[in-house]
Formats: C-alpha cells, structure tokens, sequence
C-alpha cells in the first residue's frame, strides 16, 4: 500500500497542524488575559481572578506551554520552507531593483502577510522568552526595555499576529484542503500488492 503523499508533504502537513493546533491554544489564552487582566482584588475590579473553564494560573501555563510549542513549530516550519523564502526573497529584491513586477498579485499579498506574520510572531516570541526566562514577576528587571514596556510589545504583536494569521491561513486554503483530504485517505494499493499479500499470509 502506497500513500498518495509524499513522505516531505506529509511531515509539513504534520507540523503546520502542530503549529495550528498551539496558535490556537495560545490565541484563546492571550484573549483571556487580553480581556480579563488579573490588576488588583477589590470591588473596582470584578474580573479580579475571574475563571473561564481554567482558573488564571491553568491559563498561565497553558499559554506559556503553548508559545514554547508554538516556537518550536515555527522554527521547523521555517527550516522545512527555506528553499521557498530564499526563491521568493530574491524575486522580490529583483523585482525592487529593476523597477518592474515579475510576480503576481497574489505573490506579493503572500509575502507582505508572510512578514507581517513573521515580524509580529518574533516580537510576540523574544518578548514572551523574556517572561519565562527573566524572574521577579511583577519587579522584573529592565532588560533593553521596562517590563511595562515587553507586556505591551508582547500584547499588542499577539493582537497584530492573530489578525494577520487567518488572511495567511485562507491564502493556503487550497493546499490545506487538497492535502488534508489526501492525508486521512486509504492509501493507495501498489500493483501486485495483494498477490504480495497473499503468498506471505
């Protein structure tokens, strides 16, 4: 039996999956602490600790673990499509330098949503390394910026990221769809495949 995938389409659709699975995770959890920020426990704040199917320390890891995955993800979807950023790249540099448009519209859609995907993603991804990795919570020490300063970098380039993503995700609609189908599909029997079968039963 012989899938209708190759072995290199399968593992990138196995990773972007991975990938889409975690900036779910941590999309519902940014919109928790997004619309329910923990400030200080008082009658002025009655979403103080407020709980939605997790209380605020779940949702804590769950966004912490998640961005960790997510990275992950992201640096292996980046080593898999090195080839298509380097191609893609220099067409755009050439096209810059002579002055004409040697790419489509829809080219030139992708890669503007691709950067903006990817600067937004690493602004979101240093700021959140520097949460998990510098201690004192509320009294983290300054490093390049205030701790005021990452939070807002953090939240503001989560928010930019997840309304970037979907334009990106309907932009490959078709792949997903085509290769998704083909991946849950009984494979794909070879010739002679069942008198194989049957001489080793």
């Amino acid at each position: 039996m012989r899938s209708t995938l190759s072995r290199k389409t399968r593992l990138n659709w196995l990773i972007d999956a991975g990938l889409f699975l975690a900036a779910i995770i941590v999309s519902l959890s940014g919109i928790y602490f997004l619309y329910f920020p923990n400030g200080y426990q008082g009658g002025r704040n009655p979403w103080y600790d407020v709980r939605i199917v997790f209380d605020r320390a779940a949702w804590s890891d769950i966004h912490t673990w998640g961005g960790v995955l997510m990275i992950a993800a992201v640096a292996i979807h980046l080593a898999i499509h090195t080839l298509w950023i380097k191609t893609m790249s220099k067409r755009a540099l050439n096209m810059r330098r002579q002055g004409r448009a040697p790419m489509s519209r829809g080219a030139k859609v992708n890669i503007a949503v691709n950067a903006a995907i990817a600067a937004t993603f690493l602004l979101t991804a240093i700021s959140g390394i520097y949460f998990l990795f510098v201690p004192g919570g509320s009294g983290r020490p300054t490093v390049v910026f205030s701790p005021t300063t990452w939070d807002l970098i953090h939240t503001w380039a989560g928010v930019a990221m997840i309304a970037a993503a979907p334009v990106h995700f309907c932009n490959h609609w078709g792949w997903v769809t085509k290769v998704t189908t083909k991946f849950f599909a009984a494979p794909v029997p070879q010739p002679g495949s069942s008198r194989s079968t049957m001489t080793t039963q």
